[in-house]
């Protein structure tokens, strides 16, 4: 593919955003369709040319990113681009149900497409700084035909396997990643409850064999309630809802996670649009029997 050949991006939230930020740094121009006129116009400022559909993004570009909130968006957005978008490779990037990805995969092959699947394991501000992971599934072709294109978005990615292992390895480091999120939440309301300074025990935290990288992402933003999105709480709690969807079809419980969706839906029915740190908020609210 050529370097500079149009990019297309359907979904202009945070990390839709960010992704047609880099592949603009990166050199690709970048041609971009939300449903919410304001993403677009903030997009634009990024240079981002607009479109009107997500057919329209197909008229103007061999290679299309997804960056949708769920897999029933992917589905909408695919089922429009199947009529038009024959020879096209699509490189999706939501979180999604693995075993609906594949067979999205499926319809998309049957029409001439190519799908590569790229959930990415990081903030949209990690995204922008070149710190996040990009999970990557599908067939060698699909790979080699969007290869710079993943590499704009994360130079860093690891190869899963075909497309619907992307989709559960994702799950996986999500599920390590939240109770991490909600490990640190808790530790630092119990030690506000407990009279210490919580911007002294998250140093030491940091400094401390409990540490994890969480700590960086969202302590200063849980202590500081700066609750200013880098990723929604009603993201994190749809991820949430697919590992004990994903579990409970393997015979498996979560309880961790369990309780951990239970303070994400707490989280969002408060406000789903705050940033993911916002659980220490249902910890907070929280009081024993």
């Amino acid at each position: 593919m050529d370097a500079k050949a149009p990019v297309g991006v359907v979904g202009l939230g945070l990390m839709g955003s960010a992704i047609a930020a880099r592949l603009r740094e990166a050199g690709f121009a970048t041609v971009g369709f939300d449903t919410e006129p304001e993403k677009l116009s903030r997009a634009e400022v990024l240079g981002v040319q607009r479109a009107g559909a997500a057919r329209e993004i197909a008229d103007r570009c061999g290679c299309i990113v997804l960056a949708v909130f769920d897999t029933s968006d992917v589905e909408q957005v695919i089922a429009e681009l199947l009529p038009v978008a024959a020879g096209r490779t699509l490189v999706c990037t939501t979180t999604c149900d693995p075993e609906r990805i594949e067979r999205i995969a499926g319809s998309v092959t049957q029409a001439g497409m190519s799908l590569v699947e790229f959930p990415i394991a990081g903030t949209s501000a990690q995204l922008r700084r070149g710190e996040a992971i990009g999970l990557l599934g599908g067939s060698a072709d699909a790979i080699e035909g969007a290869r710079d294109v993943l590499a704009a978005i994360c130079a860093n990615h690891f190869f899963l396997g075909a497309v619907g292992s992307a989709a559960r390895a994702k799950l996986a480091v999500n599920l390590v990643l939240q109770l991490n999120r909600a490990a640190l939440a808790e530790g630092l309301v119990f030690a506000e409850r407990m009279g210490l300074d919580s911007r002294k025990l998250l140093a030491l935290l940091r400094a401390s064999p409990a540490r994890s990288e969480v700590m960086d992402a969202k302590g200063d933003k849980m202590l500081g309630r700066d609750y200013a999105p880098e990723s929604r709480i009603a993201q994190t709690l749809k991820d949430a809802q697919l590992m004990l969807a994903e579990a409970k079809r393997r015979g498996q419980r979560l309880p961790l996670m369990e309780a951990n969706a239970a303070l994400l839906a707490a989280a969002a029915r408060e406000d789903g649009e705050r940033d993911s740190a916002a659980v220490i908020e249902a910890i907070r609210a929280s009081r024993s029997p």
